[in-house]
């Protein structure tokens, strides 16, 4: 038997818990997401909320796994308690396509993930861009995107690529 059984004490839950700081709203939120393996929907409904479109307060359901990606790429990076810093999360159709009139060569995609809740542009206090990038792409869970200049990696659930 394991030891926590034969002690009577119950094993403590495994937490899956993400702290995050949004660098256009000032917000901050520390949330843990999932339990057990099991997703917390509560949790989930922070992260929808917090990532949302800031530009026109609309909220769209995220692909936990990204939630997940984050979590693993922290730890791969070898800050699992840090604060993530968001730079981009959900973005509407029309907030994307104003993102790509502004700045035609800033890379922002017509068919962004972003628009799916499915990526997220962010950076990691304490570690260099291009480590993190680095520890992204080792993980080969979906896209990665490296903006040296504006000291930014985006992260997606979509299929393995770089640029």
């Amino acid at each position: 038997l394991p030891s926590t059984f034969a002690s009577g004490t119950p094993a403590a839950p495994r937490e899956s818990r993400l702290r995050l700081f949004h660098t256009h709203t000032r917000e901050h939120l520390d949330v843990v997401y999932r339990r057990n393996g099991v997703y917390v929907a509560q949790g989930l409904a922070k992260l929808d909320h917090f990532l949302r479109d800031h530009r026109v307060g609309a909220v769209k359901q995220y692909d936990p796994r990204l939630f997940d990606l984050l979590t693993e790429l922290a730890a791969k990076a070898r800050k699992p308690d840090a604060e993530i810093h968001i730079i981009c999360g959900y973005r509407t159709s029309g907030s994307n396509e104003s993102l790509r009139g502004k700045s035609p060569n800033s890379g922002v995609a017509k068919t962004s993930l972003h628009m799916e809740a499915e990526a997220i542009d962010i950076r990691l206090p304490g570690v260099r861009t291009s480590r993190l990038r680095d520890a992204a792409l080792a993980l080969a869970r979906g896209g990665v995107g490296y903006y040296k200049n504006s000291d930014f990696i985006h992260v997606d659930v979509g299929r393995v690529r770089r640029w």
